[in-house]
């Protein structure tokens, strides 16, 4: 029995619309305060396996060279990985000065990578898959929105790289879904269409289908779609 409820501590994780855990953390950038550092931003954070391994230096090359992308949506990256600064420091600086990938060289990471040799942080975000490995934290990508509010988790195992358009475009729309109160589509890209929330009583359904409401695309009550220009997507309102 103890180990089966040591083993549920290690693989628990915050799950969407929980309040982010906070902890304190030593990083390559200095000594945050998770997430209140970050507070009135999104934050992207996300685990590798280890320091010095090929798919997590093709990601964090990555990350770096996309990291003013993100940084233009008001979001932070924030990595993490149960190594020592020491090691995190000099992966880092191996990858400015060795690593070429596709074309990228030079690379400098300049968001914070954190320390996490007790792997205190990693248990608390569920980053420890005993399935997978015990001594490394999977790739595991946290959404987390102004407020700290956790918004969306993806895991990938650890052979596998992360995809950066994916995770552009899921922040743009989290974003975007906050800022006109929609929702967006299988396969949405930015300036294309968008679902608006089904009707909430049957008076509305049966006049969105009789009197084709201005803007809206409706195949029935509840699939109604309209059109959001990628200007809209890009500039949202200030309000919101």
């Amino acid at each position: 029995m103890m180990e089966l409820n040591q083993e549920q501590e290690v693989i628990s994780m915050p799950r969407i619309g929980d309040v982010a855990p906070s902890f304190k953390a030593v990083t390559t950038q200095g000594e945050i305060n998770f997430p209140k550092d970050y507070e009135g931003k999104w934050i992207i954070l996300f685990s590798h396996p280890a320091d010095f391994t090929p798919v997590c230096t093709s990601e964090f090359m990555t990350f770096a060279k996309r990291a003013p992308e993100f940084s233009a949506l008001n979001c932070q990256l924030v990595g993490l990985s149960i190594d020592g600064l020491y090691s995190h420091i000099a992966w880092l600086r191996t990858i400015k000065d060795k690593i070429e990938f596709k074309g990228m060289k030079n690379m400098e990471v300049t968001f914070p990578l954190i320390e996490d040799i007790t792997m205190e942080v990693a248990k608390k975000y569920g980053m420890i898959q005993p399935g997978e490995s015990s001594t490394k934290a999977v790739r595991a990508v946290f959404f987390i929105d102004p407020k700290g509010i956790v918004r969306a988790l993806i895991y990938y195992p650890l052979s596998m790289g992360r995809n950066f358009d994916e995770l552009k475009r899921a922040l743009i729309a989290m974003q975007t879904a906050d800022a006109y109160n929609i929702a967006t589509p299988a396969d949405w890209q930015p300036g294309d269409d968008v679902i608006v929330p089904p009707a909430g009583s049957c008076g509305v359904a049966k006049e969105r289908m009789e009197t084709n409401e201005e803007g809206l695309t409706c195949s029935d009550w509840f699939f109604c779609t309209k059109k959001l220009s990628l200007e809209q997507v890009r500039n949202p309102p200030k309000n919101k």
